[in-house]
């Protein structure tokens, strides 16, 4: 059975603002049926192009026989059901997948859908304990922790969905041996993202009551859970401190990456501002920058989205290898 092609998602998005992956016309930012900011449009080009990439590195497989037992496939699907579900995508709206960051007109929600959460941010809010940088720095970290449990939840859907078919099946086969395998991958996966939000959880809990270490070496969300993970995995002293060393180069493609987020997003204002003037030229020089800024934006957000599969993958193969 063939792989879901990524151009049913890149369909979905009837005329999407200016260089959607649609691939269409390109009005005025802020249009389209998926209500999604210039950013997270951005993201979405981004996660597209990845799943694009794995599909072609997944046919060639196919084509040398290397994918027997159908994991890697099933893994794709997988990708493509969270993509799909993270941008409100998908056909089946399940209010409590399908809710993403963005509500109607395309702002960031404020809401971190656990009182667990809510309770931690209330009180670093209040405790005195951050300056408004901090401040700004824990709540990406916040909003991490919550797309993590998403995408958690996504997976977890996606495994009973499977299981139950599975326990439907009568007569046990060699197909049905593969299919068992492939579960047993995703419990391997939800285990791993089970662990990372735990650890993630306990991290925020301490960061909330005793305020940030000053002589903590990463700040960046992502990379603060790879190094936690890292820590734990089948890594000798000379490959952990390497894999250090390429944590703080990751880091800084993030942040470079966040600076273009910015630009784009006040871009994507004035450009929207200056469309009411009536004033071609100075539209015409907006929109040229906003198409600059755009593209600058996909293409830093593939290669952080291409580096963290990266590095996600080497640190799984050390779990896996701990628990062997």
């Amino acid at each position: 059975m063939a792989v879901p092609d990524r151009h049913a998602a890149r369909n979905s998005l009837s005329p999407a603002p200016c260089g959607c992956p649609g691939g269409g016309e390109q009005p005025s930012p802020g249009r389209g049926d998926l209500h999604l900011s210039a950013v997270k449009l951005a993201e979405l080009h981004s996660d597209l192009k990845i799943q694009e990439k794995d599909e072609l590195s997944w046919k060639k497989l196919k084509a040398e026989g290397l994918d027997e037992d159908g994991e890697k496939e099933a893994k794709l699907r997988r990708n493509l059901h969270v993509i799909m579900t993270k941008y409100g995508m998908n056909e089946k709206k399940d209010s409590q997948l399908v809710d993403t960051n963005y509500i109607k007109d395309g702002t960031e929600s404020d809401t971190l859908d656990d009182p667990r959460l809510e309770k931690l941010w209330s009180k670093a809010k209040t405790s005195g304990k951050f300056s408004d940088e901090e401040l700004d720095k824990l709540w990406r970290e916040f909003k991490h922790h919550k797309e993590k449990i998403r995408e958690y939840n996504i997976l977890l859907e996606t495994v009973s969905r499977t299981e139950d078919i599975h326990k439907n099946v009568i007569n046990p086969s060699e197909e049905n041996l593969v299919k068992e395998e492939i579960l047993h991958n995703k419990h391997r996966e939800l285990k791993e993202k089970l662990r990372s939000i735990n650890q993630g959880f306990e991290r925020l809990r301490k960061v909330s009551h005793q305020g940030y270490d000053t002589t903590s070496e990463f700040e960046e969300p992502r990379v603060i859970d790879l190094w936690d993970m890292a820590k734990s995995a089948n890594f000798t002293e000379k490959e952990l401190e390497s894999f250090r060393e390429e944590l703080k180069h990751f880091e800084a493609k993030i942040e470079k990456h966040h600076h273009y987020q910015k630009q784009l997003e006040i871009s994507h204002q004035k450009l929207k501002h200056v469309e009411g003037t009536g004033d071609k030229d100075h539209l015409n020089r907006n929109k040229e920058k906003y198409a600059m800024l755009q593209e600058k934006t996909k293409e830093l957000g593939y290669k952080v989205k291409k580096h963290l599969q990266d590095l996600s993958s080497r640190i799984s193969q050390g779990l896996q290898h701990n628990e062997l």
